[in-house]
């Protein structure tokens, strides 16, 4: 099988390591057959779509609707840069998986519009999914409504032009959206596990998502909750485009 990318862009060692395991996890993937990129350590190498099944962006504590000023110059770099790869992606139609800051990647390159209108805290929610899709291929073995985690500052406000509303929230009406027949995105993470979420509110406690005395009782609160539901959807996304 051709591997697949991942893109990430978390400078923090743990929560790197931590975010590439759990999309190992979700896909049964071998380490052999995810490659990952940092990019916020390293400047975008020569990509062939050609050599990978799918492409993958994680989430990041980088935010797109911030003013291009504030942004430092790493992120500039890193969205100047994917920038050319979605091109390539979207023309091509080629098999894409945006998770969190992916989504807010996609959605601002399509001239949608994000914001923070609709930021969630850390924490569980619950999805839903439209009718377009529980018929979705990525989507259809999941429940109608399914538990998540989510934790972010910005989200879609508006839907890009010829997006497909895919999976909708009580307080964050774009959960998951579809560009083409293989172009992906959700807010939601779907690689998250409860370790994975508390590794990241150790990691992120002075980064703006949360009081950091707040800390404790935001891991009581995930602590064995089950959200076995949105790893399906990168399971799904590897049998789907899984390329020999």
């Amino acid at each position: 099988m051709k591997p697949f990318l991942l893109l990430a862009t978390r400078a923090e060692d743990e929560a790197a390591d931590n975010e590439y395991a759990a999309f190992l996890e979700a896909g049964g993937l071998e380490p052999a057959e995810l490659h990952r990129v940092r990019l916020e350590a390293v400047p975008m190498p020569a990509l062939d779509l050609d050599d990978y099944s799918g492409i993958v962006v994680g989430g990041s504590p980088f935010t797109t609707s911030d003013p291009e000023e504030e942004k430092s110059e790493s992120q500039r770099r890193v969205e100047r840069e994917l920038g050319p790869l979605l091109d390539d992606v979207l023309a091509r139609d080629r098999p894409f998986l945006g998770a969190c800051y992916g989504i807010g990647l996609l959605g601002t390159h399509l001239r949608g519009v994000v914001d923070r209108r609709w930021s969630e805290p850390i924490g569980r929610v619950r999805v839903s999914l439209t009718p377009e899709g529980a018929e979705d291929p990525l989507f259809s073995a999941l429940p109608e409504s399914f538990d998540a985690f989510v934790g972010h500052k910005e989200a879609c406000t508006e839907l890009p032009p010829g997006a497909v509303l895919l999976a909708t929230g009580e307080n964050c009406p774009v959960q998951a959206f579809r560009i083409g027949r293989n172009v992906y995105a959700t807010q939601f993470h779907p690689e998250l596990t409860v370790d994975g979420i508390v590794t990241r509110i150790h990691v992120y406690r002075n980064y703006g998502y949360f009081q950091p005395d707040q800390m404790h009782a935001l891991i009581e609160s995930v602590e064995g909750v089950s959200v076995p539901e949105p790893g399906k959807v990168l399971a799904a996304f590897v049998r789907e485009y899984a390329r020999p």
